[in-house]
């Protein structure tokens, strides 16, 4: 299977480790040769409820013997996609009324921005330096490292960039624009968290040109910092809000939420101002709908602070420079990329799974599923320690 899977399949690094997985279940995934990894990546931060969780499996198997796909999105209803979209309703703030459910995160943003520019009747995007919203050509132009852009170029123009928690920026927010958005937790950049009232301040600053506050929520959101949606930390609710990868618990899901008045504007002047095939689909909407439903009412969230606080105890070494993020969204400093490539590798060898930054890589990521024990916390912590201890740098 690895041979094929690198003949066959195309890579996007020059270095993937082929891990040939037999099944997963829980916090842990199982390869062909029968050994077990404990998981502390979570599919980047999309296994909310792990790996298999039963009642997502059963939601899938149920809507399986109704039916499929039946129609292009937004012309038929449908029970699951419904009540997705009216849980998600009545779980956030009055002013998120209305779901457009999409295939991905970077979809989602893409379509956020076309609603925003639509609404608004400006041309001008403010996004943020170091900031990551997707790959494709949309999402693209507005993530903001060079190095992963320049050789796609030209991208979408009209796309400005500020720096994250500097307030001097705001001051590039104008009439102008139709939109500034932001990674409520930036995650590329290693997890970095709003400060001093940032979020605050710049929604008052939105308000004050007109322009649309979009957050991006697609890692941090369902759970993972102890709230739904993190912005929930912040008091501020953005007039977009953006999610995906946790938001299914494991199935490709993503999906933009605004105003009944601001949506409104994506069905006129043109119709089909945003379409999409497999948008809703209803395995997926089975899914998503289950796995919020679990987050919501099985206390996990409750349990977010103490599991991060663990973390945090076991997690002190000399080699650990600093550890960035909030709940479980965690990004371990070890100082340079190749020290923490070495130890994710040595790591996978001890049976657990580490992960990098996209942009840092001397951050060792851990976004493990909201549903991870105690004991594999500590399970898991000291493998990091035990490999940290043998390692040179």
């Amino acid at each position: 299977m690895k041979t094929d899977f690198f003949k066959y399949q195309a890579q996007t690094t020059p270095f993937a480790a082929g891990f040939e997985v037999e099944k997963a279940e829980g916090s842990y995934i199982y390869g062909t040769d029968g050994k077990k990894h404990l998981d502390f990546v979570a599919g980047v931060s999309a296994n909310t409820l792990g790996h298999s969780h039963p009642k997502i499996v059963e939601a899938i198997k149920t809507q399986a013997e109704k039916y499929l796909h039946v129609m292009v999105y937004g012309e038929y209803a449908q029970e699951l996609p419904v009540k997705l979209c009216k849980l998600l309703a009545d779980s956030t703030p009055e002013r998120l009324q209305v779901t457009y459910l999409v295939n991905s995160g970077a979809e989602a943003i893409d379509g956020s921005l076309k609603l925003a520019k639509r609404y608004t009747g400006r041309e001008e995007i403010i996004s943020f330096k170091n900031s990551y919203h997707g790959n494709t050509h949309g999402a693209l132009s507005v993530s903001g490292n060079e190095y992963h852009k320049r050789e796609f170029r030209p991208l979408l123009p009209l796309v400005d960039f500020i720096e994250f928690n500097d307030e001097k920026d705001l001051t590039k927010i104008t009439e102008k624009t139709a939109c500034v958005l932001m990674e409520t937790i930036q995650g590329a950049a290693g997890f970095l968290v709003p400060q001093d009232g940032y979020l605050k301040k710049l929604k008052k600053r939105c308000e004050e040109v007109g322009a649309l506050l979009i957050l991006d929520e697609i890692q941090p959101g369902f759970g993972r910092t102890g709230k739904l949606f993190a912005f929930e930390h912040y008091g501020v609710v953005p007039d977009i809000l953006v999610m995906g990868k946790g938001m299914g618990g494991g199935v490709p899901v993503g999906a933009f939420m605004s105003s009944k008045e601001i949506m409104d504007s994506l069905s006129h002047s043109p119709k089909l101002g945003h379409i999409t095939t497999f948008g809703g689909n209803p395995l997926i909407a089975a899914a998503s709908y289950a796995t919020l439903k679990e987050v919501l009412e099985s206390g996990l969230m409750n349990e977010i602070e103490e599991k991060e606080k663990l973390f945090r105890e076991l997690l002190v070494h000399p080699k650990i420079k600093n550890i960035n993020g909030r709940g479980l969204m965690l990004a371990v400093n070890l100082g340079t990329p190749e020290f923490t490539l070495d130890v994710a590798k040595r790591c996978m060898e001890k049976g657990l799974i580490v992960f990098w930054q996209l942009y840092r890589n001397e951050y060792l990521r851990i976004s493990p599923p909201l549903t991870i024990s105690i004991n594999e916390i500590r399970e898991g912590c000291q493998i990091i320690l035990d490999v940290l201890n043998e390692t040179e740098k």
